[in-house]
């Protein structure tokens, strides 16, 4: 019986499967087939002759013929290597851009991140923070209050590249990542207002006083989800005044010219003498998400929401 032919000798019989590929040896193949010389290779790719030779030998293996002819005058591609170089080079090129996207990826992990915030930047957001903080030391952050009447503003003019606001968000240009678990709402009135005496209150009760509204140019979906004109019954619940910041608002409650909802968390940090924060009963409970702008999510948006799932979890 005669030999393997020539092409072939000492390679694996055709219709075996072929190992997993090694990038090393299709590098190797690529830039041999450039230079058409052992020793050049080996130059370019900072190995030895002999390495080239060996990358060579291993790949021609999973292959299973032969990809080069060497000769002691010249080295050349075979018919099939000259067909593998063409069909290689695009997908070994596009393998590297990946490659590379992904590697500047992770470098855009460093600089800074801006993160907006509603109300009070509580333990559930420092959580968050901490967590990017150890993951990406080479990242700083900066965090930034929000106006309680701008929700969405400062994603839109690029001010923050992150906020965590209240919920609900249904805006098109906007992408909603983790929320916080709910918290349960409270109503902040003056101490000498009629419900500051009570231990909790339904949400039957809010038709009895006014209640103290973000300003625009929150949108008024987002407006009245936070200071509803009606309970859950359908009774009316009186307008109280709009104001434009988290203080504004308190301060006119502690004035006696309204109530207004709050969760709890934000309560208990902005605790004062002169107001009763009031359990609501029957009311949704409050929600904080992380958001962005959708057309600007980048590296480091990605890896503090990641931090966000983590710590809301």
């Amino acid at each position: 019986m005669s030999g393997p032919p020539a092409a072939t000798a000492g390679l694996p019989a055709p219709g075996l499967p072929a190992p997993g590929l090694e990038l090393r040896e299709l590098e190797c193949f690529l830039v041999l087939s450039e230079e058409l010389h052992f020793g050049r290779t080996g130059e370019r790719l900072y190995v030895s002759q002999s390495r080239v030779s060996q990358l060579l030998r291993a790949l021609e293996s999973r292959i299973g013929a032969r990809l080069v002819d060497r000769t002691s005058r010249r080295v050349r591609l075979t018919p099939l290597g000259e067909e593998f170089r063409t069909s290689l080079r695009p997908a070994y090129d596009a393998l590297r851009t990946t490659v590379e996207r992904a590697r500047s990826a992770a470098r855009g992990i460093e600089g800074r991140l801006t993160i907006g915030f509603q109300g009070t930047a509580d333990d559930r957001i420092m959580r968050a923070i901490d967590v990017f903080h150890r993951r990406h030391p080479g990242c700083a952050t900066e965090i930034v209050e929000i106006p309680l009447c701008d929700p969405f503003g400062a994603l839109r003019s690029g001010a923050v590249d992150a906020a965590v606001t209240l919920l609900p968000v249904a805006e098109p240009d906007l992408t909603l990542g983790p929320v916080f678990p709910a918290q349960r709402q409270t109503l902040a009135v003056s101490v000498r207002h009629p419900l500051a005496s009570r231990a909790s209150i339904s949400a039957e009760d809010l038709a009895t006083t006014p209640l103290i509204s973000a300003a625009g140019p929150a949108p008024a979906y987002w407006r009245a989800a936070h200071a509803p004109a009606a309970t859950p019954q359908g009774r009316p619940i009186p307008a109280g005044p709009a104001v434009s910041t988290l203080q504004e608002g308190l301060t006119l409650a502690a004035a006696g010219r309204g109530g207004m909802l709050l969760c709890r968390p934000t309560a208990d940090y902005h605790g004062r003498r002169d107001l009763v924060f009031v359990p609501v009963t029957g009311l949704p409970g409050s929600v904080l998400g992380l958001v962005h702008h959708t057309a600007r999510e980048t590296a480091r948006v990605r890896a503090f929401r990641t931090a966000v799932t983590e710590a809301a979890g």
